[in-house]
């Protein structure tokens, strides 16, 4: 006879209670990770602690190496330094003295095999602990909200930052030895200041941008855009009413004080370098990027363009690469910051940075951490978390973009083959296109966001 059971009770009840507990651990633990911070940003550290390891052994095993040749730039210039000569000494060393001076420290030879590679390595730690600093700022910013979006729980600020603080492509950059990380503090750190209304600071870390990496001045103009009275309440008068006041208002106490801190800091710098260093100072720091030629590693449509035009310097008059940068200036610089910044400042920058390095001449793999540091900032409430299969189809289409590039530009530099035309130049145009959409719906996300509202 078959035993009879109560009803709402099971004979097999107990046998399924232990996988419900197990899925509660896992997801226990995972959200452990952001409940802490030290889990999240030691998890990041050791992260980039194993890149480090791994780049000297393969730098000391492999004919391909895991140092980024710009780290060499970096390093030969700061043994320039510590011998008391200019870093420019070092050919194709582009960038502000400071730089050198900040590593410094791998210039420093013990006569130990070991203790010379950790000294050397000194720069790539501390590119590594930018990242970490710059992902701390994002987590600040998400915390304190901006536009249409509410301030963030900090677990949930955790996990976006997160986007970028275990992100590879992250890690692996600057663990090759690229100062793109430093760039993000200073962006980060920017926007944090500008965002909390501390306006000297702001302009302290916008006049310093500049000087370290030139492209921080984009922002400029939508910081200025944003500050209007409303937002920077209690420092500026009432605003006129008269249509000739309402123009001279806009020059209020706040704006005029960005400006000045900022100008006077940048060309403060530019001064100092200047009398230390003379004219190859402004030459390669500055004068350089109008006419640079720069095609190896370059995801840009320009690429053989800039390619003709190193290898035929007299075949045309009109020289691309010294006015290339018109259309980006005009739409990273003017329409971006008028359309978008008043509604969405965290994601004006965003768009006016992927503008910026999708439309300039020279766009290799490191100004793609020029935007992903403000990527996390955007994602909430965006089309591409709301509608997963854009999601899923802008990233894809993002990275088998630069995949179809590289495979021809291994085919190029590894093999010999000539894949200028058509194969790279297509490439490139591909992975231009794909960036211009996913830019279309970054601007779009606000303008609909806006209208709702």
């Amino acid at each position: 006879m078959a035993k009879l059971t109560p009803v709402g009770t099971s004979p097999r009840a107990p046998k399924s209670i232990p996988a419900a507990p197990s899925q509660s651990s896992q997801s226990s633990l995972a959200s452990a990770i952001f409940q802490r911070p030290l889990s999240l940003y030691l998890s990041a550290a050791l992260f980039r602690i194993v890149l480090i390891l791994y780049g000297l052994w393969q730098d000391a095993n492999s004919p391909i190496k895991y140092t980024d040749i710009d780290y060499l730039v970096f390093t030969d210039a700061a043994r320039f330094v510590a011998r008391g000569q200019s870093p420019y000494a070092r050919e194709t060393y582009r960038y502000t003295p400071v730089l050198a001076w900040l590593l410094l420290p791998t210039a420093y030879q013990t006569g130990s095999p070991f203790w010379d590679a950790v000294w050397f390595s000194s720069g790539k730690v501390l590119f590594a602990a930018a990242d970490l600093v710059a992902g701390w700022l994002l987590e600040r910013v998400l915390i304190m909200g901006r536009g249409d979006a509410r301030p963030m729980d900090v677990p949930t600020a955790r996990k976006f930052a997160a986007i970028w603080l275990l992100n590879p492509m992250v890690a692996t950059i600057s663990t090759r030895g690229s100062s793109e990380g430093l760039l993000g503090v200073l962006v980060m750190a920017l926007l944090w200041a500008v965002m909390a209304r501390q306006v000297t600071l702001a302009g302290l870390l916008l006049g310093f941008g500049v000087h370290f990496k030139i492209y921080p001045f984009i922002y400029a103009p939508a910081i200025v855009w944003w500050m209007d009275r409303e937002r920077i309440a209690g420092s500026d008068a009432v605003a006129p009413t008269k249509v000739l006041n309402r123009i001279m208002g806009f020059f209020t106490p706040s704006r005029i004080r960005l400006a000045a801190v900022s100008l006077a800091t940048f060309m403060g710098l530019n001064i100092t370098m200047f009398n230390i260093y003379g004219a190859p100072f402004l030459t390669h720091t500055y004068l350089h990027h109008v006419t640079r030629i720069d095609h190896r590693h370059n995801f840009s449509p320009y690429n053989t363009q800039l390619y003709l035009a190193s290898a035929f310097p007299d075949l045309s008059a009109l020289r691309i690469e010294s006015v290339a940068f018109l259309p980006q200036l005009i739409l990273a610089c003017v329409l971006i910051p008028l359309v978008v910044a008043k509604k969405d400042l965290p994601t004006a920058m965003l768009a006016q940075t992927f503008a910026f390095a999708t439309f300039n001449k020279v766009c290799t793999s490191q100004y793609f951490l020029w935007y992903m540091i403000l990527l996390p900032l955007y994602l909430p409430g965006s089309s591409f978390l709301k509608t997963k299969r854009l999601g899923v189809s802008a990233l894809t289409l993002w990275v088998a973009s630069q995949g179809l590039w590289l495979q021809q530009g291994y085919e190029l530099e590894f093999l010999g083959r000539s894949t200028f035309l058509p194969g790279l130049w297509l490439a490139s145009l591909g992975f231009f296109l794909v960036n211009c959409w996913i830019l279309g719906i970054i601007i779009g996300d606000v303008l609909i966001r806006s209208k709702v509202s």
